[in-house]
């Protein structure tokens, strides 16, 4: 009997014993090929030495000073690191545990920003729907997932909805890509102008929409027209990289590819490649010395934020991404994953798009390519194909409600970035048994 109250009530999972590389092996002895590092976590597989090695001598050092008496090295050498290649005018990094805090703490920020600068009737945060940013109550509240939502409703504050730039199930068939994306980033500004141009706080949004609609990539030129909606009315532009983020899409920062920067930015997930719980919140020069200049004091915390060895961990894993030039591998190795996948799916009945960026890739399943008309929920195809990767020793990543929290499915990959060509055969070869054998079984 475990006392652990796990994910799922009614199954125990299986107990990880070790890692290695790409591979986790559970206490059978079993392996597995870790396919999507987690939960797009794990970019430097697993038992990495030189990360290893930096947490054992944080911990002979000092292994936690609380931030309201201290700082400590570590956490200062992250930050110079992760603003060293930061986009437009970050220049600050308020450290947090994981994604969901990092996002409660730029949602907080942003309002306080506001009361800095004597704009108290600043109020409304805009997002997206299908977006997702994490599980706290205000995290949760920015999100666009009415599934997740939903049971929390009373407990959740108010936020508006704009739609996704989701090409595959939104855009007109008549539509250019670029008119699609201006008429969906056009909603921001319909929004703005609908709440009041003087009561909108920011626009939250993830470069690419991770876990609830699996690597969607917006269509170029739409966060250009966002970055100048938000300039325009003074809204904070809030990009969420928790997920897409410190590498994964290919470039440190993904909004680096999308040509633009935001106020405030979200990341975790890769910051520590799951070596120790990290998260940060960056932010611009701006919206520090609002608050510099007013209360000196941002209304926030919590006891382990810029803990010494979360912070020595990070930065040995970014030290790595960059010694390793890692970044380069995860465009060749994406490009391959891609190629690969387009081979084994691309014509498959039931794979309706494959779409992605670096090594964030997925796939949506489909009842007919031609209506894309989804699986019946009840189903719980990606469950099933969950299930059955798990036979075949595969660890990805398949949800469900791609659509609206309730329909769709689809399955999403985001292997470590070490991946070798050899593992990228065996995950293709795994991930079509798994779907042909989920879909047999319906």
């Amino acid at each position: 009997m475990s006392h652990v109250f796990h994910r799922h009530t009614k199954t125990v999972p299986a107990s990880a014993a070790s890692g290695d590389g790409v591979y986790i092996t559970d206490n059978s002895g079993k392996r597995y090929l870790d396919a999507s590092g987690g939960a797009a976590v794990s970019c430097l597989g697993h038992s990495h030495d030189v990360v290893l090695q930096a947490i054992r001598d944080q911990i002979e050092r000092i292994s936690f000073a609380h931030t309201g008496f201290f700082t400590t090295r570590a956490a200062e050498d992250l930050a110079d690191k992760l603003i060293e290649k930061a986009p437009g005018d970050l220049e600050y990094v308020y450290y947090v545990s994981g994604g969901s805090e990092a996002v409660e703490a730029a949602l907080k920020l942003a309002r306080q920003y506001y009361l800095e600068t004597g704009r108290p009737k600043r109020r409304h945060i805009i997002t997206r729907r299908q977006s997702y940013h994490g599980n706290t109550l205000g995290a949760l509240a920015a999100g666009g997932n009415m599934w997740r939502r939903e049971p929390f409703d009373p407990l959740l504050i108010e936020t508006h909805n704009i739609a996704p730039c989701f090409v595959y199930r939104e855009r007109g068939d008549d539509e250019s890509e670029e008119a699609y994306g201006l008429r969906v980033a056009n909603e921001l500004e319909e929004k703005i102008l609908e709440l009041g141009e003087d009561s909108v706080i920011a626009f939250i949004a993830e470069p690419v929409v991770g876990a609830t609609a699996g690597a969607v990539t917006a269509v170029p030129g739409y966060f250009k027209r966002v970055r100048q909606i938000c300039d325009k009315y003074d809204v904070l532009l809030i990009l969420d990289e928790v997920m897409c983020g410190m590498g994964r899409t290919g470039s440190l920062y993904a909004c680096e590819q999308e040509g633009v920067a935001p106020d405030l930015l979200t990341c975790a997930k890769g910051l520590g490649a799951g070596y120790q719980p990290i998260g940060a919140t960056l932010l611009s020069r701006k919206i520090f010395e609002a608050v510099r200049d007013g209360s000196g004091f941002f209304q926030h915390g919590h006891t382990y934020m810029g803990h010494p060895v979360a912070c020595a961990a990070a930065l040995a894993v970014q030290n790595a991404i960059e010694d390793e030039d890692l970044l380069t591998r995860v465009g060749d190795m994406g490009e391959r994953l891609n190629e690969a996948l387009h081979v084994r799916f691309g014509n498959h009945h039931h794979v309706g798009d494959i779409r992605g960026r670096g090594l964030f890739r997925a796939m949506e399943l489909v009842t007919d390519r031609t209506s894309k008309e989804p699986f019946d929920p009840g189903l719980k195809i990606n469950a099933k194909i969950k299930q059955e990767a798990m036979k075949r020793g595969l660890i990805c990543y398949p949800m469900g409600g791609t659509i609206d929290g309730v329909r769709g499915d689809h399955v999403l990959l985001a292997p470590p970035f070490i991946i070798e060509c050899v593992h990228i055969e065996e995950l293709v070869e795994k991930l079509g048994d798994s779907i042909d054998a989920a879909l047999a079984s319906i």
